[in-house]
């Protein structure tokens, strides 16, 4: 009597018996849209690297794999965020952000970089999986060809449209700070409206700083050497003057 043909597992079904060990999963996003779209996301990540570089309880990052499946399988749930930002977690390096090891975190922060071809997956179904699944607390989005941008904060499970200042800022309750277009690119504001630097600007303007200061030291010094000058004239008349008088200036001291 024959035996029964083994059946040969399929390669899908034995990807899904793995057993990911935690940190093993890696990101899986496609290349950028463009130059504009890999540079802005850098910017963003190092700006708020920066500005709360003393912190060690944040995670910043950028076109990255979040991975939220309930079954804790890599191949189904995931999405990408061009930027977010978790708060309340280890400052470290990932390969992705794992929700299911990293205590059910999700980003408080999220920022989408429109184009053509994403724009309305941003602005739809994205805008749905963060309001009512990732509950994250601020989304905008921003598109670095047209300058567009829009936010978005959580109340009531929501997303309620935030209302820009005067000069067209948006605040980030999660972050702290204001977000606004400055010189075509997306950035990030303080409270008191000051701008977050990269290091290099911070170094650039006290170095333009102190370059200032030495400008007016030179002019003081200029101004000073000026009055010396007009005192040296007016003792070198009155010294004429005396000795027309028959008397001698170095007598007189």
């Amino acid at each position: 009597m024959s035996q029964p043909l083994a059946t040969t597992p399929s390669l899908e079904a034995v990807t899904e018996s793995i057993i990911f060990p935690p940190g093993d999963i890696y990101s899986d996003e496609p290349p950028l849209e463009s130059d504009l779209h890999r540079e802005q996301i850098d910017l963003l990540i190092r700006l708020i690297k920066w500005w709360w570089r003393d912190r060690q309880d944040f995670y910043a990052t950028g076109n990255l794999t979040i991975y939220f499946s309930p079954n804790q399988k890599k191949s189904e749930e995931f999405r990408g965020p061009d930027f977010f930002v978790v708060l309340d977690t280890e400052k470290k390096d990932r390969k992705s952000w794992v929700v299911w090891q990293e205590d059910g975190k999700y980003p408080n922060v999220i920022i989408e970089l429109l184009s053509n071809s994403t724009a309305s997956v941003d602005k739809g179904l994205k805008k749905q999986i963060y309001q009512n699944t990732f509950r994250t607390p601020d989304y905008f989005w921003f598109d670095p060809n047209n300058l567009e941008l829009q936010g978005f904060h959580i109340l009531d499970g929501q997303y309620q449209e935030l209302v820009p200042t005067e000069s067209g800022w948006l605040w980030s309750q999660q972050l702290g700070l204001y977000l606004a277009v400055y010189l075509g690119k997306l950035r990030f504001f303080t409270p008191d409206g000051l701008l977050v630097m990269l290091p290099e600007e911070e170094s650039n303007q006290q170095l333009e700083q102190t370059n200032q200061q030495l400008e007016q030291t030179n002019q003081q010094l200029e101004q000073t050497n000026q009055q010396l000058e007009q005192e040296r004239q007016r003792a070198a008349i009155l010294a004429e003057r005396l000795r027309a008088a028959g008397i001698d200036p170095e007598q007189i001291f």
